[in-house]
């Protein structure tokens, strides 16, 4: 259906030639019902100053969510019910000191972010494709922010240009992400910096794990690393000032470089609509990327939800979870195949296999907090990706690179970021 600015006026339409017969009449038109169906159907455009004011909003209110988090993470309370209000009491010359250990978690953090997302920008714009600025989605608890997306405003009609406009945002987060984490490494602060925060530990020195952690006292969160970082770690690092694990929350560098690290790689994600499934589609085309990408959302349900049932589960958790549960996994893989009898035999099977699972070896246990990015992959962004008109396949320089970036997925996922002990 044409817009109205599409329409030609009624001057600039040819007439029909005289030889041929005379259309018939057509009725009359109630001009003030269709006026008031385009009105409706057709909301005004915000003035450019609301749009970009509302992106700028939004990256403030990131900022401060983030801040606020990041204060939360050096105090290694994060998943407690902890709020860091006393760094903020006091006189207001003690503001700044007190607000600087968040923004050094937040700044880089959101730096990798928006680095990221105008790189997708730029490269549709490089392809004449109309794209929004990023929106940044604040979320005043866990990381601060679910992250940052764009708006694509026109078809793409390549699978070369859904490869590159997939490709560009990663990539170019990834080389700031590294760059971060290296500076990180490469300036970590004395060991005074970790007694301020757990005085107890100066009595052990550097020393202070072999003792502390093996008289039981455990850490309230752990960081996970990446395989990149703990190489990136062992070559660049001071080993005398490298933390422990379980004290990586205490560095903000460190834990903006990392949690970049693992946005990059969930947005790698070779399925659907994700960054990765851009990469996969233009790799191999739609009909084998379908097929990944099915198999793979297929395995992350599964791995999400091992561990929730199993044969020695207490029968209130069948009771009370378990109609739940079979709701969940009929909408998100009702997505996956074409009928209701399809996917109520697909939800069966992987249940059934991962109460078999967790009843033959009890200690396996996936990650529930991964159903609800399973239920928004299903429902929101889907899990097969669109086919382009133009489906000519990639050159071998566009071929190697998207593989290097699976590769680099490898290296930064971890299917827990965080736990909490």
């Amino acid at each position: 259906m044409p817009f109205p600015e599409n329409t030609p006026p009624l001057s600039d339409i040819t007439p029909a030639p005289h030889h041929l017969p005379n259309p018939a009449p057509a009725p009359p038109a109630e001009d003030d019902d269709v006026e008031a169906a385009f009105t409706r159907y057709e909301r005004p455009a915000l003035p450019r100053w609301a749009r970009y004011g509302l992106h700028l909003l939004l990256l403030l209110l990131t900022l401060v969510t983030t801040t606020f988090e990041g204060l939360v993470l050096v105090a290694g309370a994060l998943g407690q019910a902890y709020a860091p209000y006393e760094l903020l009491a006091g006189p207001w010359q003690n503001l700044w000191p007190a607000v600087q250990p968040g923004l050094w978690y937040a700044l880089p953090f959101l730096g990798v972010l928006l680095v990221h997302e105008f790189g997708h920008y730029f490269t549709a714009r490089y392809y004449r494709i109309r794209a929004t600025p990023p929106y940044f989605i604040p979320l005043p608890m866990g990381f601060g922010t679910f992250g940052a997306v764009i708006r694509i405003k026109d078809r793409i009609f390549s699978r070369r240009e859904f490869f590159d406009v997939g490709l560009a945002g990663p990539l170019a987060g990834f080389i700031v992400a590294v760059g971060v984490l290296a500076y990180g490494l490469t300036h970590l602060p004395p060991l005074d910096y970790l007694y301020n925060i757990h005085p107890e530990y100066r009595f052990y020195g550097s020393r202070y794990a072999q003792y502390v952690y093996q008289a039981g006292q455990g850490a309230g969160t752990v960081l996970a690393q990446p395989l990149l970082f703990r190489a990136m770690a062992a070559v660049l690092a001071d080993p005398a000032l490298l933390p422990h694990p379980n004290e990586l929350v205490h560095y903000p560098l460190l834990v903006a470089g990392i949690l970049s690290l693992f946005f990059t790689a969930l947005n790698l994600l070779p399925i659907g609509q994700l960054d990765g499934g851009h990469i996969v589609y233009g790799l191999l085309g739609p009909r084998r990327a379908a097929r990944v990408s099915v198999v793979l959302f297929v395995g992350f349900i599964f791995y999400a939800g091992l561990g929730l049932f199993s044969l020695a589960s207490e029968g209130t958790t069948w009771l009370y979870w378990a109609g739940p549960y079979a709701g969940y996994l009929f909408l998100v893989f009702r997505r996956v195949v074409p009928t209701v009898r399809r996917a109520v035999l697909l939800g069966g099977a992987v249940w059934l296999a991962q109460v078999a699972l967790a009843s033959a070896f009890p200690g396996a246990e996936g990650n529930p907090g991964w159903l609800v990015f399973g239920l928004v992959l299903a429902r929101l962004t889907g899990i097969f990706h669109p086919p382009a008109p133009d489906e000519r396949p990639l050159s071998t320089g566009r071929k190697v690179l998207g593989w290097l970036m699976l590769v680099i997925f490898v290296l930064c996922f971890t299917p827990f970021p965080l736990t909490f002990r």
